[in-house]
């Protein structure tokens, strides 16, 4: 299936002048006249081009969003009250953030501050690679299209060729 000239194919299979294709229609031609592939995928690409703030960003959002960060967190949150309501008190010495426990509401407001605009970076990262993904899913789909035009106009010609050598004395007339 390789070789060939973009303009060639695209007047071939798809009826319109190489000029006015679209950009993505014009590198999938240019693959198909080459016989190479689509490239990477989006995760590899999203990878090549990461930053380690990007990857932070997602480390952070992965952790933020799972479940054993909340029981955790639900934990410490939990002993913070207890060691601040009645355990110190037990003991005889004064709660440092007794109740209503305004230094807890400082440090939870501070981490929601940070976390929130963290996990916005990295579901904008995952946006982007979505967005590669489905310009490789069309460029594989396109691809596929055009693969399947070319290999029918072979077996056309093929036909045509084959009818051609088993009746030579019809005179083209197959009926």
């Amino acid at each position: 299936m390789t070789g060939g000239d973009p303009r060639e194919l695209a007047r071939e299979l798809l009826g319109r002048d190489y000029d006015d294709l679209e950009a993505d229609e014009q590198r999938v031609l240019k693959r198909v006249a080459a016989g190479t592939f689509t490239g990477r995928d989006a995760d590899e690409l999203a990878q090549a081009h990461a930053t380690w703030g990007d990857r932070l960003a997602d480390r952070v959002a992965a952790v933020g969003g799972s479940w054993g960060f909340i029981i955790a967190f639900g934990v410490v949150l939990l002993l913070w009250v207890l060691i601040n309501s009645r355990v110190l008190e037990a003991f005889g010495s004064p709660a440092f953030d007794a109740y209503p426990y305004i230094f807890l509401n400082l440090i939870l407001s501070m981490l929601a501050a940070i976390q929130a605009p963290i996990i916005m970076m990295s579901q904008n990262r995952q946006a982007a690679k979505d967005r590669i993904a489905a310009r490789h899913d069309y460029d594989v789909n396109l691809r596929t299209q055009l693969e399947i035009l070319r290999l029918g106009r072979k077996l056309d010609r093929l036909a045509k060729a084959i009818g051609r050598v088993e009746h030579p004395h019809d005179g083209g007339d197959k009926g």
